[in-house]
Formats: structure tokens, sequence, C-alpha cells
């Protein structure tokens, strides 16, 4: 809006506003007025130090998700190639993340919503990993020919949907009404898609391979049982001690 860097805001704070930065201004207050979230008022959000464009056709990247990247990136090998597969990519913000961090992966973004693709592709050719990133109009892992969906992948990772409907009441407006519901919510209490997508990730890891996913308030038990097969599930808290992301291996 004010085409200046930060820096200069600090720097310069009693700095005059035009009137047509004004009026801008005062439209973008109206907006947040109305809860819409500041995210989409800018048009950006952080994300492990990169910066992603958003718009309402994405999920808002929150801080917890980079708790998955983090602990992707402890378990991968950085010194040789590895192929990862992100479903529900969104905004692209696991996948670039990981390709940025893993200069020598191919990581494949699976996403439903051929808008949200859009605005990943945006944010990987900005980011510099255009080359690296494929991205896939899929339901899951549906749409890769039959050669990558079994034993081809060193990691899968996901942050689905997991909002169910007896929660949807409880979400701040700025969630509730403006962020996508497909990338909101599932059914069977908010299970839906990681019973769908965990069968399908063992039959697309290498042996030894990675899961990875974001999982919701109160959902550990639950994970823990659909993980009962694999070999190491554990679950990695976040900053206030909640289990956030269940992790484990092929």
């Amino acid at each position: 809006m004010l085409a200046a860097p930060r820096t200069a805001l600090l720097s310069d704070p009693a700095r005059p506003l035009s009137g047509e930065q004004a009026q801008a201004y005062e439209v973008c207050i109206a907006r947040r007025l109305r809860h819409e979230p500041v995210q989409y008022i800018v048009g950006s959000q952080e994300v492990y130090g990169l910066p992603f464009r958003v718009t309402p056709a994405v999920l808002i990247p929150r801080p917890e998700t980079e708790h998955l990247v983090e602990a992707a990136l402890e378990r991968l090998p950085h010194d040789r190639p590895v192929a990862i597969a992100d479903i529900g990519t969104g905004s692209g913000a696991i996948a670039i993340a990981l390709a940025h961090h893993l200069p020598l992966a191919s990581v494949y973004a699976l996403d439903l919503s051929p808008a949200a693709l859009e605005v990943a592709e945006s944010n990987a050719t900005a980011l510099g990993v255009a080359e690296r990133v494929q991205f896939v109009l899929s339901d899951l892992l549906d749409s890769l020919p039959s050669s990558q969906r079994h034993e081809f992948f060193d990691a899968v990772v996901s942050n689905p949907p997991y909002v169910s409907a007896g929660e949807a009441a409880q979400l701040h407006p700025q969630v509730s009404r403006y962020e996508p519901a497909s990338a909101l919510y599932a059914e069977d209490d908010g299970l839906a898609i990681y019973k769908r997508l965990i069968p399908q990730a063992y039959v697309a890891l290498k042996p030894g391979g990675v899961l990875a996913m974001e999982i919701g308030y109160g959902q550990c038990d639950a994970l823990a049982g659909l993980l009962s097969g694999w070999r190491e599930a554990c679950f990695i808290n976040d900053l206030q001690g909640v289990p956030r992301v269940a992790l484990t291996y092929r």
C-alpha cells in the first residue's frame, strides 16, 4: 500500500500519508473490522523464514506448520536426492520450504483445488524452486501414476483438513468466514482424511520412509491407533505443549 520498506516506516513513523494512501489504509481497516485475516489483506505470510503469497483460495499457514517442516528437515538427508510428496499443499508452504532447504530434493505438491495450486506455483516461482516442485491436481495421491504410488517417496508430509463439524462453531470468525472450508473441515471427528491418507502413504513410501502430518488438538490418541502398524510412531508438541505433529516410519 505504501510501497515503502518496513525499515523506512520504523525510522520515520510520523511520515505523512497522501490522500490516496490514507484512503487505501481506511479500506484495509474496514476489512479487518469485518474479521478478514490480516494475511489476506496484505496478501502474504512468512513461513520458515520465507515469504508466501496467500489468497482466500488457500489456508493461511500457521506457526504450528513450521514444526512439521522442521521435523521433516531433521529426518531427511541433505546430501543426496530425495522424493517428497506434500498432500494438500495449499499455498505450497511446506513443499516449497522443504525444497528450499533440501537443494537435492524433488517435491510433488498435490491438491484438489486448481486455485490453490495456482497460488502454490506462483510461490515456487517467486522463491526460485519451481524447477524442483511438480504441482499435481489430485485427491491425495490418486492422480499420480502407479509407479509413483508404490515405494517411490522418501517422505510424505501433510497438513490435511482436521477440524470436525462439531468444532466449526468454536472457530474465530476470521477463520470460519474467510478460509476455505475444504482446507479446514473433515468428517469422522476430523479424522476422515487421515484414515485415507495413512494407508496410501504406507504403500507410496520406500521402506524406511517417513510420514509426517500436522494434527489437531485432542487427536493424538486416535492417530496413535491409526499408526499402530508403523515403526517408531511419535508425536511432537507445539510451543504450548500440545501434540501437533505425528511422525512415523514405514
